[in-house]
């Protein structure tokens, strides 16, 4: 028996030590205050017929207030409705837990910006910022998530987020189901 707890005590240290170290894009103090951000994370990737869309997640600490940065990259020849954000959008996170949690979107109109590409592709990039409950911050730590709701100004996006996946785009491996559980730490 104490062989066994030994032994359990030892893998738990190994995992914990395991994590790998956040990674940051900026992390700066100065008289106006303080601010860090994670990397920005792919969370999900469609790619059907010629058009793609990727979302990327981002973390920031504001002079102690955490945010999550949301950025979806659409990419066609084809017509793309634009989805915008504003100040009743709102981020909705289901935990296989069964819990939802909400993220309120920060009072800031976007509808995003188009550019065309050297290639005649027509590519949209739409960025939202996203405030965390104190729950719900919690309940994220805490279990992995399966699904995404985005609600725009007009109309409501689902996304199922997937264990695990490869992106087409960078041949990277990503794992969208936990991200919380593993980047929140970045900003604490």
């Amino acid at each position: 028996m104490k062989h066994l707890l030994s032994l359990t005590f030892f893998l738990l240290t190994i995992s914990l030590l395991a994590q790998k170290p956040c990674e940051y894009s900026a992390n700066v103090t100065d008289s106006i205050g303080t601010y860090k951000a994670t990397k920005e994370y792919m969370i999900s990737e469609k790619n059907f017929g010629g058009t793609a869309s990727y979302i990327f997640y981002s973390l920031a600490l504001t002079d102690g207030i955490p945010t999550l940065s949301l950025q979806l990259l659409q990419k066609s020849k084809g017509f793309m409705k634009a989805n915008c954000f504003d100040k009743n959008s709102k981020l909705f996170l289901q935990l296989n837990n069964g819990k939802i949690v909400t993220l309120i979107h920060v009072e800031q109109e976007n509808c995003g910006t188009m550019i065309r590409d050297d290639k005649g592709f027509d590519n949209r990039i739409n960025s939202g910022i996203f405030m965390f409950t104190k729950d719900g911050f919690e309940d994220l730590k805490k279990s992995p998530v399966s699904m995404m709701r985005i609600k725009y100004l007009t109309e409501s996006e689902d996304y199922i987020l997937k264990k695990e996946f490869k992106s087409e785009l960078n041949n990277e491996t990503y794992y969208p189901e936990t991200y919380f559980m593993e980047n929140l730490r970045c900003l604490e």
